[in-house]
């Protein structure tokens, strides 16, 4: 069945790729604040705390080649680039603020929840240490 769609699980399927190309922390941090405006490098990177050069820039262009992203050079002296969100990157901006509204409602649920679980494997890596 070649048209029928991949299950997102299949190792072949594209979808996979697309996912984690855009869903990476970095990534969603870009078009976070690309929505807002276009920015240049620099202007970016001052606003990504503890974004690498490096990442900053593989971020870029993984996002450019997918078309999420799109790259202007400036023609000014020094030779400038701005980054702006496409319309098909703008497509993310309501499932990305939906993702990031609920970490805000629930990150007091998950914290216990990471309390709760780190208690018990102390006490099971204690428990294993007396054994």
């Amino acid at each position: 069945m070649p048209n029928s769609p991949c299950q997102t699980a299949a190792a072949n399927c594209p979808s996979r790729v697309i996912l984690d190309q855009i869903a990476d922390k970095w990534s969603v941090l870009v078009l976070a604040a690309l929505c807002s405006e276009p920015l240049r490098f620099n202007a970016l990177k001052r606003q990504l705390e503890g974004i690498t050069q490096k990442a900053l820039s593989q971020t870029l262009r993984r996002l450019e080649r997918n078309g999420i992203v799109e790259r202007r050079v400036i023609a000014s002296a020094p030779v400038a680039v701005e980054y702006r969100i496409t319309p098909l990157g703008r497509t993310l901006e309501a499932p990305f603020h939906a993702l990031h509204q609920w970490t805000l409602q629930h990150h007091h649920e998950i914290e216990k929840a990471r309390s709760v679980y780190d208690a018990r494997q102390q006490a099971l890596d204690d428990e294993t240490a007396w054994g």
